[in-house]
């Protein structure tokens, strides 16, 4: 299977072709060739030898796009339809009996390893009408920018995310060194709570991808995190946190159990201690 390589859209044969990842590295061992795979529409980082890799048809991998565009449309759809369009207008003032209301959500901070997943997210953040600035940064560089990048923006809600993965599945799940990126994500955490520190702002803080340390990523000061069962997440889950805090007033405490039914695993794949919403109202 040498002509794989760079950029091929390819699935594992010994695990029934069961996600697609797209070839990120190929590297030469003395043994072997091994395939660095992120995933194609999951937050999964892994290797895999190349002789158990095969390409995936073009169409396949068009059939799979098209249904993850088609399920976050549905997403901000539905999201959409629950709220009042009346009541949530971000800036806007709103008729409420004799006095006018201005409504702010919470402002995010996204942090994306994967460039393509960021601009899916801030398409998702900018629908629902979400004040949120999306960047690129690399998993293992966002502990270096974190701290300047919150100062610049003071967001209320900061989200860092990316591909992750364990190394040996299934096992070692205390070894922060059988992660693939956790350990950026951990150091990421615990920059934006010295800042938090200094800045008083009570940061909501989701972190994490799939399969990540989610107890060492919550003790360095997370709200939320994955993955509980060190399972896949949907790409999906940390906006859903995001706009579930951004949209809940300042007042309300958000807990997982009032998320876990909007996410694809519930408890599984995020949980978390909560947060307080970040939305406020203003009489004008």
């Amino acid at each position: 299977m040498n002509h794989i390589k760079k950029g091929d859209i390819v699935a594992r044969k010994s695990y029934s072709k069961d996600i697609l990842f797209k070839v990120k590295n190929i590297i030469n061992t003395p043994q072997q060739k091994i395939a660095i795979l992120k995933g194609l529409v999951d937050r999964i980082e892994v290797d895999s030898k190349i002789d158990d890799l095969e390409i995936v048809d073009r169409q396949t991998v068009n059939d799979k796009i098209k249904k993850f565009h088609h399920k976050m449309d549905d997403k901000i759809i539905e999201t959409k339809e629950k709220r009042n369009p009346n009541e949530y207008k971000i800036g806007i003032l709103s008729p409420n009996n004799r006095n006018k209301e201005k409504i702010i959500t919470g402002k995010i901070l996204h942090l994306d390893g994967d460039k393509k997943y960021g601009q899916k997210s801030y398409y998702y953040y900018k629908k629902l009408g979400l004040n949120a600035i999306v960047k690129n940064i690399p998993e293992y560089r966002q502990p270096k920018v974190i701290y300047n990048l919150l100062q610049k923006y003071n967001p209320d809600i900061l989200v860092i995310t990316g591909h992750d993965g364990m190394i040996k599945k299934g096992r070692d799940y205390n070894n922060i060194y059988n992660y693939r990126n956790s350990k950026y994500f951990i150091q990421t955490v615990k920059e934006a709570r010295k800042y938090d520190q200094e800045s008083n702002n009570h940061l909501v803080i989701f972190a994490g991808a799939c399969q990540s340390y989610f107890e060492a990523i919550i003790s360095a000061g997370a709200n939320f995190a994955s993955s509980p069962a060190r399972i896949l997440i949907d790409f999906l889950d940390p906006l859903v946190i995001a706009e579930k805090v951004a949209f809940t007033e300042k007042y309300k405490y958000v807990t997982i159990d009032d998320i876990a039914k909007e996410l694809r695993d519930g408890k599984k794949g995020v949980s978390g201690i909560g947060a307080n919403g970040k939305m406020i109202k203003q009489l004008e």
